[in-house]
């Protein structure tokens, strides 16, 4: 019986120190497992398989600052398996794009930009020599000052044009002025890329229109959504709803056209509307490949690549921008009223507006500025990815983590920006204003910034200035049938480029001088 009764206590005692080893290792555990756990940034609750995908909306960037307000400025989210860090602030997006800048300097992939820019092109090209290489040819031999203020010629003749055009156009009836805006963007480019403007296209179709449509056509289906980017297990479905059909057309049609260029080229073939008083972007870059000063093999491929990135990043955003703030503008009449009283009083007798009157146009200036800020043409910035772990602000990033800097949310931004949703040029001509969109202030990134930062600025505001300086020196603009301002329509269209939902069709009055 005693035997009994040690035996029983010893088994009490054995249960006791196993239980009391196991609490111990327990603890150890967690108290491990918590000093190991990263710090995420907050994140919105995630659905099973797609994650936040179903909160990104039609209008994804509306949608991400609405999470944001809830979440923050640095917001995680799954979209599908991949992590994404969505940025809000100019303070995060300082982090992101000047600070680490290098650690996020590369770019996801995506099937889309694979195919249809060749894999070789620079805007969506993964961080390395390759990317280095074809960016030092932008900024060195197709976008540097000297070549953009080459082009002036270009510009100022295509200008003239349009106001022509205009003139003619009042006669019939409203004009619209988005088709006027993407015709002359889309010229300037042909010409400063090819060297003309090509008169015929497919089937007789006419230049302006065969650009327009390959270049919709493009754009649309770069920002798509494409499920094998996601979940590689579900790409047949591109197969049978059309996707990969439409990519295959498309790309196509731009290769036999970038093809044909390239051959011209080469050939020494320029046709009666040739702009022979300068070198094109396709001379530019046949020459470099002939004289091996790119620091990489540049093939055909990689020249219409590039070549693509001067359509994509060149036409639609400056047409965008135009429309926005053309929109803005009729929107409110007091600051149209101040911003003609500027440009008609400082070219008052000039014939048009040449780039020399546009230095002293500051209220113009602000004007685009504000247009910037609220409708940036690329409202969520092209994609990065973090090559190595790293801290933003206390967080845990680890590395490839895509990140989505969503310009348009910080251009709203209450701690950077008095009344945020008010059309406001003014606020730039203050003593205490020093923003800029160069890439140097976060507060108004459209183009991005660091190393990423878009080469073709200066390019683009060259263009969007001269016109719509024209446009407002030559013409009054009323809205048609008696309808008012308020009656226009500000709804957005989804896509990668955000535009107005709605052409803006107008009257023109020409003025007399």
């Amino acid at each position: 019986m005693q035997v009994m009764q040690q035996g029983h206590e010893m088994s009490i005692m054995h249960s006791f120190l196993v239980a009391f080893l196991f609490s111990i290792l327990l603890f150890i555990f967690l108290h491990h497992r918590k000093i190991k756990l990263p710090n995420l940034p907050p994140s919105p609750f995630k659905l099973p398989i797609v994650g936040n995908l179903h909160q990104l909306g039609s209008l994804p960037h509306r949608s991400l600052h609405a999470l944001s307000k809830r979440y923050g400025p640095l917001m995680l989210l799954k979209l599908g398996p991949i992590p994404t860090v969505v940025v809000s602030s100019a303070d995060m997006a300082r982090e992101i794009m000047n600070t680490q800048d290098l650690i996020f300097s590369s770019r996801p992939p995506t099937s889309m930009a694979k195919r249809l820019m060749y894999g070789e092109d620079l805007a969506f090209a993964p961080y390395g020599e390759y990317w280095r290489q074809a960016r030092k040819v932008f900024m060195v031999h197709l976008l540097s000052s000297k070549r953009v203020k080459s082009f002036r010629p270009v510009r100022e003749e295509e200008v003239a044009l349009m106001i022509e055009n205009i003139r003619s156009s009042t006669k019939m009836g409203p004009v619209n002025l988005s088709e006027m805006m993407i015709s002359i963007n889309n010229d300037i480019t042909c010409r400063v890329a090819f060297g003309k403007k090509y008169t015929v296209g497919v089937e007789g179709e006419g230049s302006g229109k065969r650009f327009r449509r390959l270049l919709r056509e493009f754009l649309e289906l770069l920002g798509a959504f494409h499920v094998g980017d996601f979940f590689p297990w579900l790409a047949w479905i591109s197969k049978f709803n059309g996707m990969d059909e439409r990519v295959e057309k498309n790309f196509e049609e731009w290769d036999n056209l970038l093809g044909g260029i390239l051959k011209d080229h080469e050939d020494g073939k320029r046709d009666d509307d040739g702009d022979d008083r300068m070198m094109d972007f396709v001379d530019v870059l046949l020459q470099v490949q002939k004289d091996f000063t790119a620091g990489i093999p540049l093939t055909q491929d990689r020249i219409k690549a590039l070549v693509m990135d001067v359509f994509a990043a060149g036409t639609d955003t400056s047409y965008t921008t135009l429309e926005w703030a053309m929109a803005e503008l009729l929107m409110h009449p007091k600051v149209m009223k101040t911003v003609l009283e500027e440009v008609r009083g400082l070219a008052r007798g000039h014939s048009m507006i040449a780039e020399d009157d546009l230095v002293h146009m500051k209220y113009l200036k602000s004007v685009i500025k504000e247009a910037l800020r609220l409708h940036p043409p690329l409202p969520l910035l092209v994609p990065r990815e973090s090559m190595e772990d790293v801290k933003i602000q206390g967080y845990d990033i680890p590395a490839k983590t895509r990140v989505i800097v969503n310009a348009w949310a910080i251009g709203r931004d209450t701690k950077s920006w008095e009344h945020p949703e008010e059309f406001q040029p003014e606020r730039f001509l203050i003593s205490s204003s020093h923003i800029d969109f160069t890439g140097h202030d976060f507060e108004l990134i459209p183009f991005g910034a660091g190393r990423r930062g878009c080469p073709g600025i200066q390019f683009a505001i060259a263009n969007v200035e001269l016109v719509l300086a024209n446009i407002l020196y030559h013409f009054d603009w009323e809205m048609p049938n008696g309808a008012s301002v308020e009656d226009l329509d500000m709804s957005e269209s989804p896509g990668i480029t955000v535009h107005k939902k709605s052409a803006l069709l107008l009257v023109a009055k020409p003025r007399s001088y």
